[in-house]
Formats: C-alpha cells, structure tokens, sequence
C-alpha cells in the first residue's frame, strides 16, 4: 500500500497529518507512538499535542510496513528495529518508491492505450 505524498517539509507534523500520509487512524498512530517509544519520540506543544518530526514520520512508515504489510507482531518489528539502529533496513522506503513508481508506469501505459481525438 502506498503511502499519501507529503512534498512540503516541515519540521513538525501533527497527529492528524501524519495519520494521513500513513492512511490510518490517529488512534493507531498514538498507540504505535506509545508501543515504540525508542524510535517515535513526538514533541509536544503548549497544548500538549503530539508533533512528529519527519524521521519520527519515516519510522512510523517503517513500523507501518513491518506491521501490516510483512505480518509482523509489535515485539518482532520493535526487535527488528532495534536490530536495524544503523538504518540499514530501508524496505518501507523501497516498497514506497516502487509504488510510486508503479502508478506512473500505469498512468503511462493508460495514455498509450486511450484512443486519440481526431482533429
């Protein structure tokens, strides 16, 4: 599952944009916040609500793919985590690329086989 594109850099997203980009709840996203709290540390504001960095974000991916696209429990994705400190376990950004590159190849191919206009 491709996640949704956030092109605009921030340095802080709330819990409610990041649920976007990962297409799930915030509930999800605060329990997972909550489960993995080595790699997720949110900021908080004068309010008290969570802000995510974009590593923080990057995790979340990493968790989100462990989890729902591999089957993983919580305990074998935060071993895998903590396995992987150095970042070399980048298959959420992989998968994430192909998927976009996987629409532009089928929106290509959807332009090849429309009929042209006659003028």
């Amino acid at each position: 599952m491709p996640f949704k594109e956030f092109n605009v850099v921030k340095m802080y997203y709330s819990i409610g944009e990041v649920a976007d980009i990962l297409d799930e709840s915030t509930s999800l996203v605060r329990f997972w916040t909550d489960k993995f709290p080595t790699f997720i540390k949110p900021g908080r504001n004068k309010k008290g609500n969570r802000k995510y960095s974009p590593s923080d974000i990057q995790n979340l991916k990493t968790i989100h793919h462990l989890v729902k696209d591999r089957g993983m429990t919580l305990e074998g994705a935060n071993k895998r985590l903590l396995d992987n400190k150095e970042g070399e376990d980048k298959s959420a950004e992989i998968v994430d690329r192909l998927s976009v590159i996987k629409e532009i190849l089928l929106d290509i191919s959807n332009s090849l086989t429309k009929p042209t206009e006659e003028l």
